[in-house]
């Protein structure tokens, strides 16, 4: 199988670890766009990540001022970046995380065999809730996809749907009987995708659930998922437990998708009115040039 050849995705900041996750001083190793990279953390906090070498196998003891020919990295909303093109100077805002009072955690990191479009186009889509995440995200006979808006906003360079709002019987850990929750999604990102939804502790203010995808090769992921929590008092692991529930649901409905690249081809998979974000999705994915994990669609 050819490495990835697309230069668009070889210039994105990917994500490879949750930082808190990560062994201090030790050598890592994981696979991005086919690519066989290693990573490590130190003591101060100061992260490198490398094309792996047999000199540095995982798990051994590093100095990472003796590491030579590095890849870019960033340390962001607790996770560990890289690139293997020209990234952009920042990642993607979230600003959010830098709210003091909030619960910070990854929740999981999950190996999925789909690609990357794929999952995103999953998370955007709120007409599975009832199906798929019955008596948690939704329940029948709450089944409509009410009517929302979605822009894709060229000067943030980002797919953003709003006035998303859907019945839950248990939006959150902490949820007491089902409510109307409002939601917005951001994509930011080729394949990341952020969620704002309404949170049981503050009605004022929206709790943010993130997914941060990391391309393996065109038809598998790690999903990295970030809770950015409006919630002081529910244990981690109880958090933690109610995000995985979700995705456990998710994870054999994304790997039985056919195709498992998404086609761009508006023509291709017949779109419905709730289908409005993936349909944004698809258009900007195409308008950008992103050729990894999809089919493109044809002249």
């Amino acid at each position: 199988m050819a490495k990835c050849t697309d230069q668009v995705t070889l210039n994105l900041w990917h994500p490879l670890a949750a930082v808190a996750e990560t062994p201090i001083g030790r050598v890592v190793e994981t696979v991005l766009l086919e690519e066989r990279l290693s990573f490590a953390i130190d003591a101060e906090s100061e992260a490198a990540v490398w094309r792996s070498r047999s000199d540095l196998p995982a798990g051994a003891s590093i100095d990472l001022a003796k590491v030579a020919d590095l890849l870019p990295v960033k340390l962001a909303y607790g996770y560990i970046w890289t690139s293997l093109g020209l990234p952009p100077a920042d990642i993607f805002p979230i600003p959010e995380y830098e709210e003091a009072d909030r619960r910070k955690l990854n929740a999981a990191t999950i190996g999925v065999n789909v690609s990357a479009p794929r999952a995103i186009e999953n998370f955007l889509d709120m007409g599975h809730f009832p199906y798929v995440h019955t008596d948690i995200l939704g329940a029948e006979p709450h089944t409509e996809v009410k009517e929302y808006d979605v822009e894709i906003s060229a000067d943030r360079d980002e797919i953003v749907a709003t006035r998303c709002r859907f019945f839950q019987p248990m939006a959150a850990v902490t949820s007491e009987g089902g409510a109307d929750v409002e939601y917005i999604y951001r994509v930011p990102h080729p394949y990341c995708s952020v969620l704002y939804k309404s949170s049981p502790a503050d009605e004022k203010r929206l709790d943010v659930i993130a997914i941060f995808l990391q391309p393996v090769d065109q038809e598998h992921i790690r999903a990295h998922m970030m809770l950015c929590l409006l919630d002081p008092d529910s244990e981690d692991k109880a958090i933690k437990r109610f995000q995985q529930t979700i995705f456990g649901q998710d994870k054999p409905i994304l790997e039985n998708q056919t195709p498992k690249r998404l086609p761009l081809d508006p023509r291709a998979e017949t779109p419905i009115r709730a289908d409005k974000s993936a349909i944004a999705y698809r258009r900007w994915l195409s308008q950008k040039g992103v050729t990894y994990g999809v089919i493109p669609a044809t002249s």
